[in-house]
């Protein structure tokens, strides 16, 4: 078996990190095996990429603060100003809107200004033998391996982000070898390099997971006074089902009428005193790209600034981060209440505001799911 998860926080075991390096090569090397210790012969863990692992801004800052910092006016100025970049041919055959790969574009590399400059297989390497995520960190570093011993781009130049997304539009190595797109025609995938490349290749992805074409993402909306907040990120219904229960587009307008067949849930990314949202099904494609509510909603709303849409009704409530303890802390203590929060691991998911859901309802209180500094500090006392 691989050895346990490690603590990467004092200075590595070398003699550990060497077991579970030969441990990865006999479960995973197959026929590469040998091109694969060449690679990995050198390859040390990075402790810093534990730090930022840890540390995901889309879950320990408030969806307001994340949203509206990925969302300035200068941003969407310049998304407006690389309009012709999008090649046309890219949005007619996978459908997916120009508005739209900008915004995807914008947040994961500004551009392609910011790409990450991490040796991918030695960050994959890191997240496998620190041992949070050993599966999934295995599995893309046995791709990443396959990009290098295959041709496809050689090791100096496989360069990402410290979680080992690639290029312009910040692939993970599966999707790049399943998804990749040779736009230019120049025989490669040149996420890093190439613009044309980058954006087909997110444009498949996007068309892969689902798009929808001809329907938004998702609207802002109005909530009645009586509404049922633990019906939020809850089931999803036809616009009419929701009609009927007091919500409306927060415009006065209605959904078209593909939209509102679809199934849409409602969304409160910062709670009843934030802004809401019916999230239509080309939110969670957009969510296939990186499972963070509020980088969903920055996407789209990138997407709808370059489109000249109007801004938000709503503001966003100025609540303070989570600090890693609060939000570790509030896991435990519904957990230990009975409200099985499904893993203790800091990160504030579906399923942790699911458990919320239920403490809130079962407490009298607003059930939006929403974990203030308060909150949690609330929760960590009375489970004491």
């Amino acid at each position: 078996p691989p050895p346990a998860q490690t603590d990467l926080s004092e200075a590595y075991d070398h003699a550990s990190f060497d077991a579970w390096k030969q441990s990865f090569l006999e479960r995973h090397g197959g026929a590469r095996k040998w091109e694969y210790a060449r690679e990995l012969e050198s390859v040390t863990p990075n402790p810093s990429i534990i730090r930022l692992d840890r540390n995901q801004p889309e879950f320990s800052r408030p969806a307001g603060a994340y949203i509206q910092n990925a969302t300035t006016p200068a941003r969407i100025a310049m998304a407006r100003q690389r309009v012709d970049r999008v090649p046309w041919d890219v949005t007619q055959k996978y459908g997916v809107p120009t508005e739209i790969l900008l915004g995807v574009w914008a947040q994961e590399s500004a551009f392609g200004q910011v790409q990450g400059d991490f040796d991918v297989i030695r960050s994959l390497a890191t997240l496998a033998y620190d041992g949070r995520r050993r599966a999934w960190a295995e599995d893309q570093l046995k791709h990443a391996l396959d990009i290098v011993v295959t041709g496809k781009r050689d090791r100096a130049g496989l360069k990402g982000s410290w979680a080992g997304a690639m290029g312009q539009t910040q692939f993970m190595p599966d999707n790049y070898l399943r998804l990749g797109v040779d736009q230019n025609g120049d025989g490669k995938v040149d996420i890093w390099g190439s613009d044309a490349d980058a954006l087909a290749s997110a444009a498949n992805l996007l068309a892969q997971a689902g798009w929808k074409r001809g329907q938004g993402w998702a609207y802002e909306v109005t909530l009645p006074s009586n509404f049922d907040y633990s019906q939020a990120e809850g089931p999803k219904h036809p616009w009419s089902y929701w009609t009927a229960r007091g919500v409306r587009l927060a415009d006065g307008s209605s959904p078209n009428s593909a939209e509102a067949a679809e199934g849409a849930a409602i969304l409160l990314p910062q709670g009843a005193k934030g802004p809401a949202f019916l999230a239509l099904p080309n939110h969670y494609v957009i969510r296939r790209y990186n499972n963070s509510v509020s980088y969903a909603l920055a996407i789209g709303m990138i997407a709808d600034g370059v489109a000249g849409k109007p801004a938000l009704k709503a503001s966003w409530p100025n609540d303070g981060p989570l600090t890693r303890d609060q939000r570790v802390g509030a896991q435990q203590a519904l957990t230990r209440m009975g409200f099985d929060t499904q893993g203790v691991d800091g990160v504030i998911g579906s399923n942790t505001r699911a458990a919320l859901r239920r403490w809130q309802q079962a407490n009298g209180r607003t059930a939006d799911g929403y974990l203030t500094d308060v909150l949690a500090e609330e929760l960590i006392r009375r489970a004491r």
